[in-house]
């Protein structure tokens, strides 16, 4: 049996624990966390300034970083990092594209750094994802 969130995030694409939470104090306003939002689900793969992202809300990168992190409940480094992590993840599930190629399209650095950060934050490597995905499917 399916939890609700789960179902949210398989169909819409967007993972419910980074939904922002709107009127915090000391947070992003809706508008501004709707703004930045959009925007980096639109660049994650490339490389982002946190003076760009703060550029978008109209706030100072000082400012930018304490009200993202009220509002999303993360910094914006961790943000950026988890949208990479999940589209490379489903990217992994297309046995035809290398990891170095998934690496490459979903922002990291190299094929190292996708690694750890896959180790790190998700307890597998890219390989053992793949073949996780690929035995799901099977299934």
């Amino acid at each position: 049996m399916r939890r609700d969130d789960e179902s949210l995030e398989r169909t819409s694409g967007t993972n419910p624990a980074r939904q922002p939470l709107l009127n915090v104090k000391g947070g992003l306003s809706v508008h501004s966390a709707r703004k930045v939002q959009e925007f980096l689900n639109e660049n994650f793969s490339r490389k982002l300034a946190l003076a760009e992202m703060a550029a978008v809300c109209g706030l100072s990168s000082y400012h930018f970083v304490r009200a993202f992190s009220k509002t999303f409940g993360m910094p914006p480094h961790q943000y950026v990092l988890d949208l990479r992590l999940d589209f490379a993840e489903r990217l992994l599930a297309d046995s035809r594209m290398t990891i170095a190629d998934i690496a490459h399209l979903s922002g990291f650095s190299s094929q190292s750094h996708f690694t750890t950060m896959m180790r790190k934050y998700r307890q597998v490597t890219p390989m053992q994802a793949r073949v996780a995905k690929s035995n799901a499917k099977i299934r």
